[in-house]
């Protein structure tokens, strides 16, 4: 449940705590006063997005801290699993806003809104206005019923769910191999002309060095020429670099039998003379052997055009075009085998739906059985709930195969026995939606700690009003409700009153007390008759005392 609830620099609160016992926690308040500031942030602990405009103004950060006491779940794996320090009974969730990100932690862990969504579930419903809303709409109803029978039938629905996928994609694949198999026979001889294109030119990885080739050889004459030039200045005839390095080479060795120090010197001239020795004997070999090959220029310079004219077509280098021999290809492979792959892609569609269909009557039956169940419940609690002559219906009908099976689910309900069942949204008045969603809550909240009501008595009175407040305190036997509520006999029945105030001097703010004896009387006077005087006060006594 939870056990504590702070803000900070949150929307007109400076600094608020306020502490939830178990059972029936009520928050009273003037219209206006920010009773729901409470319950949005007890929301906004949880929420996947909050928006900076939390921020009290001229504050620079806004926190939300929810202390919850566990007593009833086991957290060891889901702590360890996600590497959060375990506190024992107590969690604490705590969320930082400010104008650039939001920080949540658990026990001071960083977590992301995906772990703060799984505690939620655990934990906490809270009913709102918008989700009364939700409630109304048809498309809600069979997660409702599929919730409701979830450890009976929630198996098989998730295998249903799963086999939906593969179908799906099955015939995602089968549409474009039907696509594929209507290519005309221009195109397939196309592809197989590109293919061959490239196949012919019999493509290799020396074709990359042809350009070099090429140069060589439009250039043979002035390389020869160059080349002996420098060979003959090595080692030609007298003068040359050689015969001079020669005769340094002997001095530096008579020096250096003078002086040892010339060691270096000396066999650093004797290793560049070999060096330049080899040198001008290889380039003389290259002179030597140099030809003006006409034929080998004109061979090289027709496989550089086919080449080129390739990578104009298929890609900008060689490796392109070869990428793009392979795509080729792999898609007339596609075209040429699609109406093999058509008939297969067929007939898995054919048994996918079959099995889908088989499943799809299994879930059926037992919604329709879980139907009446669940019909059954929420009109017992109607009755309780005021609303005798009602009657409540969950209509399961076909429909065409979907993720979520093939019945289309929705709550009817009449309430005035003259009527036919009509759908939800269509015939309940505010205070028979008040109340509706009160039974349907009251039914689905077995596995939560603390429920959550944002004025669920909206539009009722009298009768109904006490009604609401036996089945709040029902409730609360078993679980911790935090209700708002204009209601004073609702109020009357709370273990913990919180009164909210608004106050506007030079700033505006929240304060939240919890009230007790006179003042408690005070305020279910004021909420009973819109003053407080002493047919007031003695109402709200008689409230207290039954």
């Amino acid at each position: 449940m939870i056990k504590q609830l702070r803000l900070k620099n949150y929307i007109l609160i400076d600094d608020l705590t306020a502490n939830f016992d178990k059972g029936l926690n009520i928050i009273t308040g003037e219209t206006g006063a920010g009773k729901s500031i409470l319950i949005n942030a007890i929301d906004l602990a949880f929420a996947p997005r909050v928006s900076k405009e939390v921020i009290k103004t001229g504050c620079e950060k806004a926190v939300i801290e929810l202390v919850i006491d566990n007593k009833n779940h086991d957290l060891t794996g889901f702590y360890e699993e996600n590497g959060i320090d375990n506190l024992g009974d107590e969690i604490i969730i705590s969320r930082e806003i400010t104008q650039n990100a939001v920080r949540s932690r658990i026990n001071g862990t960083l977590v992301n809104t995906e772990i703060l969504k799984i505690l939620r579930a655990i934990f906490i419903d809270i009913h709102s206005q918008h989700q009364t809303y939700t409630f109304m709409q048809p498309k809600y109803h069979i997660k409702l019923l599929d919730s409701y029978g979830k450890n009976f039938y929630g198996a098989k629905l998730d295998e249903y769910k799963n086999l939906y996928s593969k179908y799906q994609t099955a015939l995602s694949d089968l549409e474009k191999a039907r696509n594929a198999a209507d290519a005309t026979e221009a195109q397939i001889d196309f592809l197989k002309f590109q293919i061959n294109e490239i196949e012919a030119a019999e493509i290799k990885p020396e074709d990359e060095d042809l350009q070099n080739e090429l140069t060589v050889l439009e250039n043979a004459e002035k390389l020869k020429e160059l080349t002996g030039s420098a060979s003959w200045c090595l080692n030609g005839d007298e003068g040359s670099i050689l015969e001079a390095l020669n005769k340094i080479k002997q001095d530096i060795s008579k020096a250096e039998s003078y002086d040892a120090k010339l060691t270096d010197f000396s066999q650093n001239i004797i290793e560049a003379y070999e060096i330049l020795k080899e040198t001008a004997s290889n380039l003389n070999s290259y002179s030597q052997n140099l030809e003006n090959d006409t034929q080998r220029l004109n061979e090289i310079q027709e496989r550089i055009y086919l080449l080129d004219k390739l990578k104009r077509k298929y890609g900008s280098s060689l490796q392109d075009v070869l990428d793009e021999y392979e795509k080729l290809k792999k898609e007339l492979d596609t075209i040429e085998f699609s109406a093999e792959k058509v008939r297969e892609l067929e007939e898995l569609s054919n048994k996918l739906k079959s099995e889908l269909e088989e499943k799809a009557s299994v879930i059926s039956e037992c919604r329709k059985e879980y139907a009446q169940v669940l019909s059954v419940q929420v009109q017992d609690k109607l009755e309780f709930l005021e609303l005798p002559k009602s009657k409540f219906k969950i209509d399961v009908t076909p429909k065409e195969l979907s993720k979520d099976g093939a019945d289309n689910v929705e709550f009817l309900l009449t309430t005035n026995v003259s009527e036919d069942l009509k759908p939800l949204a269509k015939v309940a008045s505010g205070g028979e939606i008040s109340r509706v969603m009160l039974a349907i809550k009251s039914i689905f909240s077995d596995d939560i700690d603390t429920v959550v009501f944002d004025e669920i008595d909206t539009g009722i009175s009298g009768k109904a009003s006490q009604s609401v407040a036996d089945e709040m305190v029902k409730l609360s036997k078993s679980h911790q409700i935090i209700l708002i509520t204009h209601q004073p006999i609702i109020a009357s029945k709370a273990d913990k009153h919180f009164y909210v105030r608004k106050s506007q001097t030079d700033l505006t703010k929240i304060e939240v007390y919890v009230l007790t004896g006179d003042n408690r009387i005070k305020a279910l006077a004021e909420l009973a008759a819109g003053e407080i005087n002493d047919k007031s006060v003695e109402f709200a006594k008689a409230l207290l005392a039954t």
